[in-house]
């Protein structure tokens, strides 16, 4: 019975441990403690198991959140959330969507951990202020001002979104042609004039140590890095990351890196590139992402 309800919520509370995380490895040690903490629990003394639990996973995600940040302070380059596979309807749930997309795991990871969690639970899972205030431990007056802050925060640096679907996928079929020609002005002409390429490469493998920015030159970094990382050996897969449409290029049948693809009105915005091996190792499996339905069923501002 236990597990069963672990298990039934572990969709939902993954995603709520990778939103706040930006890490599949790290969520899945936070989903790890706070399975050990609810086996530990007589479950017939939990009234709401799924409550219990997002509390449960909320504070442990928050401690987790506060010893990383030195960590990524002193990351090699430009840090990138660790991808995740999606299925290709993951961009159904257009805020669930958002929410795990690059542009917006950047977005959370400018925000103090109290912020983060905030905006997480509320935003996007629709907890209300006081669900949240016993799931942080802070009083319910107080987290409606980290709302505030917060939301405010993302409004001010959030991207436009389009989730993955076959129009988007078929912009970066096209992209990924025109790379593989060398047909430069192609690649230009699917380009947004501000597009930005993001390069992560953890200081392990060569990748770009700052974003490159504008049609011309993404083009022509895009061709270059085709040009120096891939051979012969070499093919590229379609699929979905983060609800966004992307491409794995895989040697030998091995990850070598994987690119995630943000697109507006049928041009390419932002490439997101993880080259990182540490951030590959899971990069595989296709990942279950849930919002779940809170039980009061709306938002309270």
């Amino acid at each position: 019975m236990t597990e069963d309800a672990f298990t039934e919520h572990r969709p939902l509370l993954f995603t709520i441990a990778y939103e706040m995380l930006g890490s599949a490895a790290d969520a899945e040690d936070v989903l790890q403690e706070s399975y050990l903490r609810w086996s530990a629990v007589d479950a017939s003394t939990v009234e709401h198991p799924r409550a219990y639990l997002v509390r449960v996973v909320t504070r442990q995600a928050l401690n987790h959140l506060r010893t990383v940040k030195a960590r990524r302070e002193e990351y090699v380059g430009t840090w990138l959330p660790e991808p995740i596979r999606t299925a290709p309807e993951a961009g159904e749930d257009v805020i669930l969507a958002e929410s795990v997309s690059m542009a917006m795991m950047l977005v959370l990871e400018t925000l103090t951990p109290s912020e983060r969690a905030v905006f997480v639970l509320h935003d996007v899972f629709g907890y209300t202020h006081g669900e949240i205030a016993a799931s942080i431990g802070k009083a319910e007056v107080t987290v409606r001002q980290i709302a505030h802050r917060a939301r405010r925060h993302v409004q001010a640096r959030r991207r436009r979104f389009e989730p993955g679907s076959e129009a988007t996928q078929e912009v970066v079929q096209r992209f990924l042609s025109a790379a593989a020609t060398g047909e430069i002005q192609e690649l230009m002409d699917l380009l947004a004039p501000d597009v930005v390429a993001i390069s992560d490469g953890g200081g392990k493998v060569v990748a770009a140590r700052k974003p490159v920015v504008g049609a011309d030159d993404v083009a022509r970094f895009v061709l270059g890095v085709l040009r120096t990382t891939t051979t012969t050996r070499t093919r590229v897969e379609p699929a979905t990351y983060n609800g966004m449409p992307a491409a794995r290029f895989l040697t030998d049948d091995a990850l070598d890196w994987l690119v995630a693809f943000e697109i507006h009105e049928g041009r390419i915005s932002a490439l997101y590139g993880v080259r990182n091996p540490d951030k590959l190792h899971r990069a595989d499996a296709v990942r279950a992402i849930d919002r779940g339905e809170p039980s009061h069923g709306n938002h309270d501002r």
